[in-house]
């Protein structure tokens, strides 16, 4: 049947704002050129959304002719105001932005280990209403929260899970609370990160991949045809519990020791470093694991320079006979045992390797995974390194908030 006039303008005004979020200001003989619509169709979503406040001139193109034609539109930035935070084991990075996703404001807050659920919860809402005040946001519309652990697809709030802090799973209904009339979702960090690599990173040519994630632990996400894939309990891509060999004992229902975690945390890698002698930082987490992985690519890849007619006969092409090397192919022997397994289950044909290991390690370490793959499995995968590292949790946190929010914005008025 076709659409009735109402549902028609609802589509046609959807699919005008969603071509200025993507494309930016745009004329309306663009928005005509973009959509297929006819020129007086055009100019009534134009006014449609301008008086609906959604829309509105920010300047003129560089067409020569001046009328109607060659303002330039685009949608109202500070309509709303949104949040998106990266919580932490150690605490909480938080950012606020405006409607198109401009970042305005933002601010990290470490949380100690030691302090209660109460203090933590308090000091994690103070700095997104802090970080607020500094944007100038008077209200938030949609806040973005980004977590380890599980998230219950029947409620959205994230299980109790053992090993993560108590105010992980108090945070979201304490902002809900105080920021009033504010939108608060929740989502798995790892599946933030894959869906932050997909619009903005390593996988935005892939409708098929998995983010396989290498920070302060370990994780993977799941996108199969266009689609983040969460599983019956919210669990899909729980690798750290996956049972490997190379592993002293076998993962629990409560703890993830003795599984890929094991071969592949921050605190594995750190000693995988010292025991090939490589310095090692005192705090090994996501950032630590990033400066042990891009001083042995440097050392590596530094020492590695001769041409091919310079380099002496007999001599390591792929530098394993250097600490660093020796390092770096011992890391890619462990993260491809988890690979591998996901690969053998799935066959995405493209592995990112993300978190801040994944884009520390780089090509570098892409490859050599790569090459494992292919040795242990007759499935051609892909691997790439992570365009977005340790700020793709953040960064999909934000879309996902803007998303929700537009979402809402953007949708026809109520005619009932």
């Amino acid at each position: 049947m076709p659409a009735s006039p109402s549902t028609a303008r609802a589509i046609n005004d959807r699919l005008a704002l969603r071509l200025l979020q993507q494309e930016g200001p745009l004329t309306a003989g663009q928005l005509k050129q973009l959509t297929g619509l006819s020129r007086p169709t055009v100019a009534d979503l134009v006014e449609r959304l301008t008086a609906a406040g959604l829309i509105t001139v920010v300047g003129e193109s560089g067409e020569q002719r001046r009328g109607p034609n060659a303002r330039l539109y685009g949608i109202v930035a500070d309509r709303a105001h949104l949040a998106a935070l990266d919580v932490r084991t150690g605490g909480v990075f938080v950012l606020v932005s405006d409607l198109v996703g401009r970042v305005l404001a933002e601010a990290s807050v470490p949380i100690g280990g030691d302090t209660g659920t109460g203090p933590a919860v308090e000091q994690a809402v103070a700095a997104v209403e802090r970080t607020a005040k500094e944007a100038g946001a008077d209200r938030l519309h949609t806040v973005g929260i980004g977590a380890p652990g599980l998230i219950d697809p029947a409620t959205g709030d994230l299980r109790d899970s053992g090993g993560l802090p108590e105010w992980h799973r108090s945070l979201a209904a304490a902002l809900q609370e105080r920021l009033s009339g504010a939108r608060v979702t929740v989502e798995n960090e790892t599946n933030l990160a894959a869906l932050a690599e997909q619009r903005e990173g390593a996988a935005r040519d892939r409708d098929t991949f998995v983010l396989l994630w290498l920070g302060h632990g370990v994780g993977a996400a799941v996108v199969l045809d266009g689609t983040l894939r969460r599983g019956a309990s919210g669990g899909t891509g729980e690798i750290g519990f996956l049972p490997v060999p190379g592993t002293d004992s076998l993962p629990s229902s409560r703890d993830c020791d003795g599984g890929f975690h094991s071969l592949a945390g921050a605190a594995a890698i750190g000693a995988l470093a010292a025991g090939h002698g490589l310095p090692v930082p005192a705090t090994m987490d996501g950032p630590g694991t990033a400066v042990v992985i891009r001083d042995a690519v440097a050392e590596l890849t530094g020492e590695a320079s001769h041409t091919d007619a310079e380099r002496p006969a007999g001599a390591d092409v792929s530098g394993a006979e250097r600490p660093a090397g020796r390092f770096l192919h011992a890391l890619a022997d462990r993260i491809a045992v988890g690979a591998a397994s996901v690969v053998a289950v799935l066959d995405p044909g493209c592995v990112v390797l993300g978190g801040e290991a994944g884009q520390a390690g780089g090509p570098v370490l892409a490859g050599l995974v790569e090459e494992r793959l292919r040795r242990m499995s007759p499935l051609l995968t892909e691997v790439r390194p992570s365009t977005l590292g340790g700020t793709a949790v953040l960064r999909g946190a934000l879309l996902t908030a803007r998303d929700r929010a537009q979402d809402e914005l953007f949708a026809p008025p109520d005619r009932s």
